[in-house]
């Protein structure tokens, strides 16, 4: 809703978005000021000289300091203390001194009792939260460089989040569905090329591609991922030339077997897992002694058992979204995706249903959980008030697939579903391992 258009914007995005402003009621203004929907006034020139920067509305702890200073009558010692309590008042009730100082203060150089009450619940809201200014800028130079970079270069940025996990707010399947969609190709983990990061490949059109590393794999050992790398001096011939050279144990050959990352030497996942079986991994002797076997018929195994797979060993898919394959039973559920319910007005009722990729309960959103749901168009977010909570702990908490019926909440680009009813679907999962290739 801020919609930045210069690194200041970033700096203020950084130190509003925390506990304390959000406490002291000041986001909701600011952003009412920079939209232009709400004037921006000052009591008098000093505090303008103050707050000009960020529109009349306190952020930065500096701020906080310089007010108690200009409007209060505080030293700039006085102004230090105050400092030192906001960041212990919850703890040791460090504030409670400096409030009638505080309102005594503002109030004997005119300033309204009204006013005076308003900055010092700010200054509470700030608590151990206040963030300096310097600090704000400091982070908003890492947001601008990765903004920049995901931007400009988003295989690269794709790939180093992966080699990062885990980390952050949104797991691989998230930021590979992400990256995808915003046009970077994603190729499988393959024994015969991939080292043990993920790394980046050139495309046919010159484009980087981001190859999927070995570390992807759920069960390779480090070790293994080393020797597989270390011994491909040439390509493998099978899958037992490979377990052979690269000394690879079971578990190693099972993990790379169940994640696909065989099919080059292989075939796919059920060759894969029978040539597995028959490899003789041993010692000695019979250790470089093939042993040859006619290659049975065996199905490849059908498009939601290979979803399945992918994201039991890998943690995602690089074929159609699982909700792709369900497409047609929640259309005829009425159930709308995420690039539908986009297009829908304020005020709008809709059911929805989508993969729970994050559930968050701020301390500062009065018992709210803000749940992100993910479908092969985009994602949904939805809010969920304690009534429904208090109903529905159990849908909301268990599903895999979580079903949402509730109104859209519209401001501007931003878009939210405030939930009524929530439903557990995800029973219809587990239909992706009897569902055929052909499925729409």
């Amino acid at each position: 809703r801020l919609r930045p258009e210069n690194f200041y914007d970033l700096v203020i995005e950084v130190a509003i978005v925390r506990p304390g402003p959000i406490q002291g009621g000041m986001v909701h203004p600011y952003l009412r000021r920079r939209q232009g929907k709400e004037p921006v006034t000052y009591p008098n020139a000093e505090i303008e000289s103050v707050l000009s920067r960020t529109l009349g509305v306190p952020i930065f702890q500096e701020q906080v300091m310089q007010l108690a200073i200009v409007a209060a009558g505080f030293t700039p010692g006085d102004a230090d203390q105050l400092r030192r309590a906001m960041a212990a008042w919850k703890r040791r009730g460090g504030l409670e001194p400096f409030e009638a100082r505080l309102i005594k203060g503002m109030r004997e150089r005119g300033y309204t009792q009204e006013f005076a009450e308003a900055i010092f619940r700010q200054i509470q809201g700030f608590g151990e939260y206040g963030f300096p200014e310097s600090h704000s800028a400091s982070f908003a130079l890492l947001v601008y460089v990765s903004a920049w970079i995901k931007c400009h270069e988003p295989a690269a940025f794709l790939a180093a989040l992966l080699n990062s996990q885990p980390m952050g707010f949104y797991g691989p399947a998230q930021l590979v569905q992400d990256a995808r969609r915003h046009g970077v190709d994603v190729r499988p983990v393959d024994v015969q090329i991939s080292r043990s990061d993920c790394t980046l490949e050139r495309a046919g059109d010159g484009a980087p591609a981001v190859r999927l590393g070995l570390r992807m794999v759920k069960g390779l050992s480090l070790a293994g991922q080393d020797r597989i790398e270390a011994s491909r001096i040439r390509p493998y011939e099978s899958a037992e030339d490979m377990a052979r050279r690269a000394d690879l144990n079971r578990r190693d050959m099972n993990a790379l077997a169940a994640s696909g990352a065989l099919a080059s030497v292989s075939g796919h996942r059920r060759l894969a897992a029978w040539n597995v079986s028959g490899i003789a991994i041993s010692t000695g002797l019979l250790r470089d002694a093939p042993i040859i076997e006619t290659v049975p018929d065996i199905p490849a195994p059908t498009e939601g058992q290979d979803l399945v797979a992918d994201y039991g060993s890998l943690g995602l898919t690089l074929g159609r979204h699982p909700l792709a394959l369900l497409r047609g039973q929640l259309a005829a559920m009425r159930l709308k995706s995420a690039i539908q319910i986009a297009q829908l007005s304020h005020g709008s009722h809709v059911r929805t249903a989508g993969i729970v990729t994050c559930r968050q309960r701020p301390g500062t959103a009065s018992g709210v959980i803000f749940v992100t749901l993910e479908d092969e168009t985009g994602n949904i977010n939805v809010i969920v008030w304690n009534n429904v909570l208090e109903k529905q702990r159990r849908e909301l908490l268990g599903s895999k697939l979580l079903g949402v019926g509730g109104q859209i909440q519209r401001e501007g680009e931003v878009i939210h579903l405030v939930a009524s009813r929530l439903f557990d679907y995800t029973d219809l999962l587990g239909s992706l391992t009897t569902t055929s290739r052909d499925f729409h």
